[in-house]
């Protein structure tokens, strides 16, 4: 297929034109434009069409139901709005479209990857000889690394796990919080684990583990804890945890998905003290680092433990003595993600996401504030970026659709320690002083 200038023209003015409008658009679709995604029912076609016909379609039909969630008002699920810079190296590496598997495959690729994971070990202060690996999410990420700490678990214990299965396996235990988030739940059931199967420990009133309740720990054991609590934001104490698995042969991991870019911030790093002495973590990169979705990676202070438990070896696959990237993901093939984590830490720098960090946590801080005096109840300690909020419950649920409905703002419900309420999570380098004004007016509009 030749070039098509005026299909890569379109394109470049579709996206210009809703980059332009991102901060006038509706955060969330209309009816209209809800109505109007039904045009995408129609048989598939027996001949095809002209690309150029194909995504003039897809734009027209497919923008108006597109959330603004790359803006500076949208406030739910702990989004990050896409950096530019991110952005336009997602649009390169499509058009490169590099598979991120053998490094023979994209010598490009693999180098940006091996630097780009790199710079988050130095950004966040983990341990250099790490190894990394890029995968889509938070759920693949602590499903990558649990995976390989199970594997290196067995791998101590003397049982090859990859060879003899799980099946005569001697008994791993998994124990967390009863606050810790559900992908960590459905990671350990794609492992084979029932959920009747893990062991919880009771939480404090900020959804931090209680250390002094955790059960003994040994050598059949792995302990996830978090680093923000996707609701509170808190943090679980990680050198008490840590102290209790010293010398126990215990696995620690971190669920970091989030909260852990708190390491690379000047005010708030301490929340995190104690979380480079684990020996796994999992980190979202199209929540607070602001890629675009779908990005993650996964961390395990021994660079062998993704390895041994991924590595592939095969008769066509060719090896040098370089960084394979497919020996440190479940994935032989995928997108060369990194690629974009490159650039957003390459534009931001240090400073940059530090700033990026210490903004969108004080406008959280000056959120909650905004509200009490609205007299709306604050329910948790807004220690980074996460608020959680309530009001008369009879009055909640209408409240919430009301602002979701007036399309300035959006934010979800949420229950947390027993009460329904409503969660506000501010994560995207886009919001500005005036993307707050602008959600606190609607709020105020619907009470």
């Amino acid at each position: 297929m030749n070039f098509d200038q005026q299909l890569f023209d379109y394109v470049v003015n579709a996206a210009r034109d809703f980059e332009e409008n991102l901060n006038t658009r509706r955060v969330t679709p209309d009816a209209e434009g809800l109505k109007s995604l039904d045009r995408f029912n129609e048989p598939l076609s027996q001949t095809g069409e002209a690309a150029i016909s194909v995504i003039k379609m897809l734009n027209e039909i497919g923008e108006p139901g597109v959330v603004s969630s790359r803006g500076g008002r949208y406030y739910g699920f702990v989004t990050g709005g896409a950096l530019p810079a991110a952005v336009a190296a997602n649009w390169l590496a499509a058009s490169w479209d590099q598979n991120a598997g053998p490094m023979v495959m994209s010598p490009t690729a693999a180098k940006i990857e091996e630097v780009a994971g790199t710079w988050v070990l130095d950004l966040l202060d983990l341990p250099r000889q790490s190894g990394f690996g890029f995968v889509t999410g938070a759920t693949m990420a602590g499903f990558t690394a649990l995976s390989a700490a199970r594997n290196r678990q067995y791998k101590n214990l003397g049982y090859d796990l990859k060879a003899d299965g799980i099946r005569n396996a001697p008994k791993m235990r998994f124990i967390m919080s009863e606050e810790i988030h559900p992908t960590n739940i459905i990671a350990l059931q794609y492992m084979g684990y029932g959920k009747n199967e893990l062991e919880f420990v009771p939480c404090d009133t900020e959804g931090r583990i209680k250390v002094d309740q955790i059960p003994t720990l040994d050598d059949h054991c792995i302990i996830l804890l978090q680093a923000g609590n996707v609701n509170s934001g808190a943090y679980d104490d990680f050198n008490a945890v840590c102290d209790l698995a010293l010398g126990t042969g215990a696995w620690v991991h971190v669920d970091a998905a989030f909260g852990g870019w708190v390491r690379a911030s000047r005010t708030r790093a301490h929340l995190t003290n104690g979380m480079e002495r684990a020996d796994s973590w999992s980190l979202d990169c199209h929540k607070w680092l602001n890629v675009p979705h779908d990005s993650a990676i996964s961390i395990c202070r021994d660079a062998g433990t993704l390895q041994d438990m991924f590595g592939v070896r095969a008769a066509y696959l060719v090896e040098g003595a370089a960084r394979e990237p497919n020996h440190h993901t479940p994935e032989l093939s995928r997108r060369a993600r990194g690629i974009e984590i490159w650039a957003a830490l390459k534009f931001l720098g240090r400073d940059g996401f530090a700033d990026l960090i210490e903004r969108t946590c004080d406008y959280a801080k000056y959120f909650a504030s905004e509200l009490e005096k609205m007299g709306i109840e604050i329910l948790n300690d807004v220690v980074i970026n996460q608020v959680v909020a309530t009001m008369d419950e009879g009055k909640l649920d209408q409240f919430i659709k009301t602002v979701q409905m007036d399309g300035k703002t959006w934010f979800g419900p949420t229950h947390w320690q027993g009460r329904k309420g409503f969660r506000i999570s501010i994560s995207s380098h886009a919001t500005t002083d005036r993307d707050i004004e602008i959600a606190l007016s609607s709020i105020r509009a619907a009470l």
